[in-house]
């Protein structure tokens, strides 16, 4: 079954639908710096940047004879001669995530944000190519209604636009978290699945007005739950957690040997498959090396300053101390006497000597600690560690939102992707990170990691949007089998 991946980014929900049993016809990124990433590891392995610099220079149709369009979605829907050749391939399933910030809770909710128009090429491909299956991913903002210029939700716009469109598809609203589906990441996100109006019949698909949850397939508490029939099924009732996820990982190497294949404990299961899954690599690139050290896992260099702070939060947190403690000690409405009475309140929490999990001591009684607090202070403290026995929180796309457990210091490129369930075969291309400015058109490997879908939670939705189409096939050829042998019987 062959499938279109619109606004790929670099490659999660796609990696995600090939696990799935769908094969790649097209995937489409505007972005260099993320569609580098796809082709590195659904394409070719790339061998020089001059390399990728000429495939970017390539005419947009031999891009589309090598499955990955370099450009807007929009110069694919005006190039008459791809969409034709698109048409006569017939397409199973087009899916996809459009650029979620003009959705996002956090951003400006206009609903004239041209960044919210990308979901109507997402339409009009639907429209032109009729695929027998529809996906679509983003942010929980997607569901709230623009009250400020009283129009629907966006999502509510698109499922009815697909209902209006010929011949029409069926659809449910689903709110999936990735840790539901083994993901050790608590990643609330909304999907839209549709199946096309002629299909659906054959299939008789119960469907919910509303918006099913994934936690209602873990813990139902209704009598008589049924689950709607596109609503793909949770995999795991207990979360994975951090340490599941980066256990085997220290500095830039494994804890363990790969070629002895001992796997410890916490859950060797979730490590060792993202340590060695390649099962869903092209055979070419396939046959490259096992990874022995893991790539994309550079630590970060932080000066002695920010690695003392990084040690005060992992210990705030140990404690229960809140990080506003910091905000206090840069108050400047406040006298010195006052801080040091709020903030010694507070430190009191902590078992003295106050040692960081390193074991680096930040002060041996309240009045060193209460000098480091003032001294380790800034105006932002966004930052905060990450818990060894809890699902990370939903995973972003800078690099200094978490902190590291046990270690001074911010997360790996592979660290986070191991987070989002990437596995160490995966490997993300570009440079790391960037400036404030640049990330208004730059999408390095830390925001390629953030903005993309859990490949086991695509995997899981594409599981299920695999075994329908593959049901209904089998349904139109028992008809077509049994309207021929009428026939025959008839003459």
């Amino acid at each position: 079954m062959k499938y279109i991946d619109l606004f790929s980014g670099c490659g999660g929900l796609s990696l995600g639908l090939e696990k799935a049993g769908f094969q790649l016809l097209l995937a489409v990124e505007k972005s260099p710096m993320a569609a580098e990433t796809f082709y590195h590891n659904f394409i070719n392995r790339i061998q020089s940047q001059d390399e990728w610099k000429k495939y970017n220079n390539l005419p947009i149709e031999e891009q589309f004879r090598r499955k990955l369009i370099v450009n807007e979605v929009s110069a694919v829907l005006d190039n008459i001669n791809i969409m034709e050749r698109l048409e006569c391939e017939g397409v199973d399933l087009i899916a996809g995530g459009p650029p979620c910030q003009g959705f996002s809770m956090a951003g400006r909710r206009n609903p004239k944000d041209v960044r919210n128009q990308l979901p109507w090429q997402f339409l009009e491909m639907v429209e032109k190519l009729h695929p027998k299956a529809v996906l679509i991913e983003n942010v929980l903002g997607i569901k709230q209604n623009f009250n400020k210029h009283s129009e629907k939700a966006p999502i509510e716009e698109i499922k009815i636009a697909l209902g209006d469109l010929w011949p029409g598809y069926v659809t449910q609203l689903i709110e999936v978290n990735a840790m539901h589906f083994g993901v050790p990441q608590h990643r609330p996100r909304v999907m839209l699945l549709g199946i096309r109006s002629d299909i659906g019949e054959k299939l008789k698909l119960d469907l919910w007005e509303g918006f099913w949850k994934s936690g209602f397939g873990i813990e139902p508490s209704i009598v008589g739950y049924k689950p709607p029939t596109l609503a793909p099924e949770p995999t795991f009732k207990k979360p994975l957690t951090v340490r599941d996820a980066l256990w085997d990982l220290k500095d830039s190497k494994y804890v363990v040997s790969i070629q002895n294949n001992r796997y410890q404990e916490p859950d060797a299961a979730y490590a060792k498959l993202m340590r060695e899954d390649v099962s869903w690599m092209p055979s070419e690139i396939m046959k490259m090396p096992k990874v022995i050290i893991p790539e994309n896992h550079i630590l970060r260099n932080h000066s002695e300053k920010i690695t003392d702070r990084f040690r005060l939060y992992q210990i705030f947190q140990k404690y229960g101390v809140p990080v506003k403690t910091f905000n206090v000690a840069a108050n400047i409405s406040l006298s010195t006497l006052e801080k040091k009475q709020l903030i010694q309140d507070e430190l009191r929490k902590i078992q003295l000597p106050a040692k960081a999990p390193d074991g680096k001591v930040l002060g041996e009684n309240i009045e060193d600690l209460f000098e480091q607090v003032m001294y380790l202070s800034t105006k932002k403290h966004s930052q905060r560690p990450l818990k060894w026995d809890s699902p990370s929180p939903t995973v972003l796309s800078l690099p200094d939102d978490f902190v590291h457990p046990n270690e001074a210091r911010t997360m790996t490129v592979r660290e986070m992707a191991r987070l989002q369930s990437f596995p160490d075969s995966f490997i993300f291309r570009a440079k790391e990170t960037t400036g404030s400015l640049r990330r208004r058109f730059e999408v390095p490997q830390y925001t390629q990691v953030g903005n993309a879908v859990p490949p086991l939670l695509a995997e899981a939705v594409g599981k299920k949007i695999f075994e329908l189409l593959k049901k209904a096939l089998k349904l139109t050829v028992k008809n077509y089998q049994l309207e021929n042998y009428l026939k025959k019987k008839a003459g």
